[in-house]
């Protein structure tokens, strides 16, 4: 069962952490696409939401709209981290974090809720602000775990496959590098490339 802490109709979850860790880490659109697969099994009916819940019924109660608002979320921080790679830092990801992870999951979500419960929005506004401390947190969180995971395997700069980049950060040449055999067998004058 999920680990929740019960607040009222909405509960403190670490489902936002992974919302925010996701396109953190796989960027726009793996990472939306990772969201959509977590909710699709919820929406099968896998018991993947605090209180072992699952199917849709869940996407009509007051937690519906922030649900919603995590595929957005992911959508808006993969694209805001794509932006600065191939080098991730904290303070820019936790800002994608904060605008992507916090304020379109509570754009959508705040009013969606303030609608279900039947209250003024208003008081939705007010209501939320009970998770924003720990959603603070949560996004501060993922931008250091995303940061030490983009440290220890950076991205590749766009159009270079990955072996060749291992390849020539190993020091390797020649046949061990992916294009390596083919450049020997050309007749490249016997010189040594890897410098």
């Amino acid at each position: 069962m999920p680990f929740s802490i019960p607040v009222g109709p909405v509960p403190i979850t670490l489902q936002t952490l992974g919302v925010m860790l996701a396109p953190s880490l796989l960027g726009a659109k793996r990472g939306t696409l990772a969201v959509l697969t977590f909710l699709a099994l919820v929406v099968a009916g896998l018991p993947l939401l605090p209180g072992g819940r699952g199917g849709p019924a869940p996407f009509v109660g007051p937690t519906g709209g922030y649900m919603l608002g995590w595929v957005v979320g992911a959508l808006v921080i993969g694209l805001l981290v794509q932006l600065m790679l191939p080098r991730y830092r904290f303070w820019p990801g936790l800002g994608a974090n904060i605008l992507g992870g916090i304020g379109a999951v509570y754009l959508i979500g705040v009013p969606w809720s303030a609608v279900a419960l039947g209250d003024e929005l208003l008081a939705g506004i007010i209501g939320a602000g009970v998770f924003l401390p720990g959603d603070l947190a949560k996004a501060a969180l993922a931008a250091g775990i995303a940061a030490a995971v983009h440290r220890a395997y950076p991205v590749p700069p766009a159009g270079r496959p990955v072996a060749a980049v291992g390849a020539e950060s190993s020091g390797a040449s020649g046949a061990s590098g992916a294009s390596g055999g083919a450049e020997d067998a050309g007749g490249g004058g016997g010189q040594d490339r890897s410098a």
